[in-house]
């Protein structure tokens, strides 16, 4: 995979101010974890498209498409 690890992560921080991002990689299928206070008052579809619109220029030129995306507060990350 020809994709830098640390552009999604940083994209995603710009996105969502404040957020926890982890990003892991198989070589393949990619794994972003967002933490962040911002998902409290989101539906589970809200948080997805929030991370996803950073994303979304590398989703749309195909260097990124196979990606599992967990969005969680604080709260919920501490939970689980």
């Amino acid at each position: 995979m020809d994709l830098d690890l640390s552009d999604l992560k940083t994209r995603v921080q710009q996105q969502i101010a404040g957020a926890k991002v982890n990003v892991e990689s198989d070589g393949y299928y990619v794994t972003i974890t967002v933490v962040s206070e911002n998902f409290a008052n989101m539906s589970a579809v809200q948080r997805q498209r929030t991370v996803y619109a950073a994303l979304a220029e590398l989703i749309a030129d195909g260097r990124l498409h196979a990606v599992n995306i967990v969005a969680q507060t604080p709260t919920e990350a501490a939970a689980a």
